[in-house]
């Protein structure tokens, strides 16, 4: 399912799920970008994402503080934003450990 520079991209989840589950390359785009609708939508609206046996997406707001850009030195502020956390379930980290 990696391509050559050991990235997946949405294309490879595409082609698993048409060859996993048989639909076809409409049904299969249409069935990921849904997935990937549903996600974005959920952690948008703040809430918590909990794929059991994968891994938790916190979103979680980010305070406007000061920076310093390392090359520099200058200072500067960098302005309160949205983010979003990742918590592998011990599933996933498990299956990890063992690679």
């Amino acid at each position: 399912m990696k391509n050559e520079n050991n990235t997946v991209k949405r294309s490879d989840l595409i082609d698993a799920v048409y060859d996993e589950l048989g639909f076809s390359r409409l049904e299969s785009t249409k069935l990921v970008g849904s997935l990937f609708e549903t996600m974005e939508q959920v952690l948008c609206d703040g809430k918590d994402l909990r794929l059991s046996g994968f891994a938790t997406f916190i979103p979680r707001q980010k305070s406007k503080r000061m920076g310093r850009n390392p090359k520099t030195g200058v200072e500067h502020v960098i302005t309160p934003r949205m983010a979003i956390s990742f918590k592998a379930s011990h599933a996933m980290k498990n299956a990890l450990k063992k690679k």
